[in-house]
């Protein structure tokens, strides 16, 4: 498991590492919330964690990552294989941002498609996003 503090800094390098120009109308930033989160139709046997979320509304546009749902998926993988985890998840989150930008849903139907999956009982750990055109 890593501690709040090691997975803020890791977020905070993955941000500083991120051209500024993709935050641009971001205007609620990137939060870390220490929250375990579920989806709300997981299955109880086989849970499925929200390890991220962008969030477009009526208060702004902002992401959430959940340390508390990574250290249950992801706590046990090394510093390393941890950071990639995290890496990839807000990079998803920032794609959705810009996608919605410029009015895409590429990526939401991505998602749409990979609960389907889930639902029907397939392992969806392997099921990649659709590639950048």
């Amino acid at each position: 498991m890593k501690d709040y503090q090691t997975v803020e800094k890791m977020l905070d390098d993955i941000l500083d590492d991120t051209p500024a120009e993709l935050f641009r109308e971001l205007s609620g930033g990137v939060m870390l919330s220490e929250k375990v989160k579920l989806h709300p139709n997981s299955l109880p046997y086989r849970p499925l964690y929200i390890l991220g979320e962008y969030h477009f509304d009526p208060t702004g546009r902002y992401i959430v990552i959940y340390f508390g749902s990574f250290n249950e998926v992801h706590g046990n993988l090394s510093d390393e294989q941890f950071y990639e985890k995290l890496r990839h998840t807000f990079a998803h989150e920032l794609r959705h941002h810009v996608e919605q930008l410029a009015g895409v849903r590429d990526l939401e139907r991505f998602d749409d498609e990979r609960f389907g999956r889930y639902i029907s009982g397939v392992d969806i750990a392997e099921f990649h996003e659709p590639p950048i055109d």
